[in-house]
């Protein structure tokens, strides 16, 4: 089972950047578009395991505890870079409770052998891939380059700097199970955590 811990949009954010998408995405009919209702913050990928392993990050994940905190959407780019987009993202400002909750996540399933992290988190929401088997990493890759995919809207989107999404409280992170498929990957909630009030 393919696995990741993550965070849920709240429905008035999402609602938001579900408007932002349907207004943009006619100028990059070429980029791969994520659903607006796929959309999640990323903690940790997990990747492929075993029935057994999954229930054992589980079962470390309920014993995790942490404080809830507020987050703000906000802002737009590509990675890696504005010359060679491979992907359209939006951003996430938060503290360094988001930062730190990742990290704490991270060390925590490491001890249940999942490898930790190499570089440093960097949240934010992929909206759309340029190419059909392109990553969604914000590291720079041998081969990328300028993408006519992404052309006409970086023509669209430059000068405007209002992209504010809204906030929203994270409350709780989530299991969730990532099945691949020709349409897109899909994602099953299988289990949530709550943080604490604070």
């Amino acid at each position: 089972m393919r696995i990741f811990i993550g965070i849920d949009l709240d429905p008035e954010v999402r609602a938001r950047i579900t408007r932002f998408i349907e207004g943009v995405q006619g100028f990059a009919p070429e980029a791969r578009w994520v659903r607006p209702e796929s959309l999640h913050i990323t903690l940790k990928f997990i990747g492929e395991q075993s029935l057994e392993q999954v229930d054992a990050v589980a079962e470390r994940l309920r014993r995790f505890e942490a404080s809830g905190f507020e987050i703000g959407i906000s802002g737009c780019g590509f990675f890696p870079t504005a010359k060679a987009p491979r992907v359209f993202w939006i951003g996430i400002n938060a503290g360094p409770q988001l930062a730190g909750l990742a990290e704490s996540i991270d060390k925590a399933v490491a001890e249940l052998g999942i490898p930790v992290e190499d570089h440093a988190y960097s949240p934010h929401l992929t909206l759309a891939r340029g190419a059909r088997k392109s990553s969604g990493s914000p590291k720079w890759r041998s081969g990328d380059a300028p993408n006519r995919a992404f052309v006409e809207l970086q023509k669209r989107l430059h000068g405007i700097s209002d992209f504010d999404f809204g906030t929203m409280m994270v409350g709780e992170f989530i299991l969730y199970q990532s099945q691949l498929s020709p349409g897109g990957s899909k994602y099953t909630k299988l289990q949530s955590f709550p943080l604490r009030c604070s």
